[in-house]
């Protein structure tokens, strides 16, 4: 039997099937790739991520998008209701709800960011350390880390602001102590599944330090749960937020905060002029919901034990 090296190979593949497999592989950047899988199978997610891309634009060009200040008092415009100029009508000053509405993003992502940021800081810090070293240290941290997380997250929030008076360092300040207990032990979670890995061990025996392991090594492994918990805790943060405004203990005012709306003149006018309560409570629903969404999705992509979930490497890149 005759046989043709062109036309078959050792395996008997035919030569369409060979020349699509000399063909290179195109690789994209890992943010781009979680990108598109997120856009393929997520699609609530990316709903999520078009919400939190809305709430950026609102508060980065608040000034381009609100036809006035937030405080601007326009004088015999007191409780108009929505249509016309006025997209969301006016409350009890005068003012117009939607810039107040648009300028009011500033806020929430202004403290949610801020918060998140440090709260990520603190528990990837305690989380790695603890989880790392062990010993007398970790069971130290981890009895300070139950003490913080026996009391509940409101109540801290509430003492903070009331030892330190309102201001928008003191709420960032008091929603990142009230949040970083419970994923610091996600975190530490996430450092004692890799802590033996024989890459851990080869790095040990070569001599690197410490510090050159946990960099290195450790923390590009943890990195994905530190993405999923900061996304979702962006959400309640926002909500938080919201909740101390409504109380009196969030961003003082003029300053146009969500929460406060809702407290003001939204309870005083909830019969006469409902729109002063539902379009600020549609606007905390709306970056609530929109982190919330990206967060589980980004939590089922980024997890390998689900299914169609991928890995995200040493490198960077995102592996099936």
């Amino acid at each position: 039997m005759d046989f043709n090296p062109i036309e078959k190979n050792l395996t008997g593949a035919p030569p369409d099937i060979i020349e699509q497999s000399n063909k290179p592989i195109t690789r994209h950047h890992w943010i781009l790739d979680l990108f598109l899988q997120l856009i393929k199978t997520k699609p609530l997610g990316a709903f999520g991520g078009v919400l939190i891309m809305v709430m950026l634009i609102m508060a980065f060009f608040a000034p381009i998008i609100a036809p006035y200040s937030p405080n601007d008092i326009l004088d015999e415009k007191i409780l108009v209701p929505p249509g016309g100029s006025f997209y969301m009508g006016t409350d009890s000053l005068g003012r117009d709800v939607f810039s107040r509405i648009v300028y009011g993003a500033r806020v929430s992502l202004t403290v949610g960011l801020g918060a998140i940021g440090l709260s990520t800081i603190l528990s990837t810090l305690i989380g790695i350390l603890s989880g790392y070293f062990g010993g007398l240290f970790d069971t130290i941290t981890q009895r300070i880390v139950d003490a913080v997380m026996s009391f509940p997250w409101l109540v801290i929030m509430l003492t903070v602001m009331a030892v330190l008076g309102p201001g928008m360092l003191n709420l960032i300040l008091a929603l990142a102590l009230g949040g970083f207990a419970g994923a610091s032990r996600v975190v530490r979670s996430a450092v004692l599944a890799i802590k033996e890995s024989d890459y851990l061990t080869a790095a040990k025996s070569v001599g690197c330090k410490d510090l050159t392991i946990l960099v290195r090594h450790i923390l590009p492994n943890v990195a994905a749960p530190i993405i999923v918990l900061s996304t979702l805790g962006l959400g309640n943060i926002i909500l938080a937020e919201a909740a101390l405004s409504f109380l009196g203990l969030g961003v003082p005012p003029p300053a146009p905060s969500w929460g406060r709306m809702l407290t003001g003149d939204g309870m005083a006018y909830m019969l006469k002029s409902p729109w002063l309560a539902i379009f600020p409570g549609l606007a905390i629903s709306a970056g609530v919901f929109g982190f919330n969404m990206l967060g589980d999705a980004l939590r089922d992509l980024l997890d390998p034990k689900l299914t169609g979930g991928m890995r995200l490497g040493r490198l960077g890149r995102l592996r099936r």
